[in-house]
């Protein structure tokens, strides 16, 4: 694999310079957004977009307006030096890593808002929280111009949500889901898993479990809720406190009764101090 320092851009004019010369050229750009602390899931997406672009642009900005006022936006972990290094080797061709003060520049008046989609399942625990994905999100396209741009389906909803805003805004990328990388034991990659102790890794697994056996018992189209009241009982006599486990539509996420279409089972549970979210396709 490529091991070569990707560009990295803190100016806009200058990046926008860089991917229109590429554009120019005829050549595919593919946009990977992160908030940095890069992991194996990060690092799957690259490859992605490697095999579909020409050219690959990594975002790296840890967005206050997603975070509230009582999550952890300070203590978010943030290692640049690290990042970048382990985006040349991914073979990205630029690092688009801004400041705060250049996505939200003094006077900043904009929000993006989508109804519907952002209004269950982690909605009411994160109020704002979308509105502040949305944003970004729209802003980090519109910077960039990549033709395709990658997101995990680990955040399944946040995926739907920025898809929504693509279509409503006719936005002219292409956003594409790329499924979860997991440990060998079924627990989703995720940056906040460094937060866990080591009692609670050992029982973090125990989320996939769940979902996977909610999955798999909801496929024949029987009702779901005896399933989801089994699995939230699981999951609260190993220690979890759960915001929410449901089964939803794909595309509506609007919760169903059985399975009759494409769905997904969708949680968020809390293991100590750390919130961890998964879903599985029904």
């Amino acid at each position: 694999m490529p091991d070569s320092t990707p560009q990295r851009f803190t100016d806009l004019a200058a990046l926008r310079h860089c991917v229109a010369g590429w554009r120019a050229a005829g050549e595919r750009v593919v946009l990977v957004p992160t908030m940095g602390a890069l992991h194996e899931g990060h690092l799957a997406l690259m490859a992605e977009a490697r095999q579909i672009g020409r050219r690959t642009v990594a975002s790296i900005f840890v967005n206050p307006t997603q975070f509230g006022p009582n999550e952890d936006f300070s203590r978010y972990p943030r290692d640049l030096a690290a990042d970048l290094a382990l985006l040349a080797q991914a073979g990205a061709d630029a690092a688009w890593t801004p400041e705060v003060d250049t996505m939200y520049p003094p006077g900043f008046a904009t929000r993006i808002e989508v109804a519907g989609l952002s209004e269950g399942l982690c909605g009411p625990f994160r109020p704002g929280h979308f509105a502040g994905v949305a944003t970004v999100v729209t802003k980090l396209l519109n910077q960039v111009r990549p033709d395709v741009a990658l997101f995990g389906e680990k955040d399944f909803q946040q995926l739907r949500v920025i898809q929504q805003a693509v279509a409503d805004l006719d936005l002219a990328v292409e956003i594409r889901g790329v499924p979860t990388l997991r440990e060998i034991d079924g627990l989703a990659l995720s940056s906040r898993n460094r937060y866990l102790a080591p009692e609670e890794r050992a029982v973090a697994p125990k989320l996939h479990a769940v979902l996977a056996d909610i999955a798999a018992a909801s496929r024949n189209g029987t009702p779901v809720a005896g399933r989801i009241a089994a699995g939230k009982a699981a999951l609260e006599a190993a220690g979890f406190r759960v915001q929410y486990l449901a089964v939803c539509d794909a595309r509506t996420l609007a919760p169903v009764e059985r399975v009759d279409g494409p769905a997904r089972v969708l949680t968020a549970a809390f293991l100590g101090r750390t919130r961890l979210i998964d879903n599985l396709s029904v």
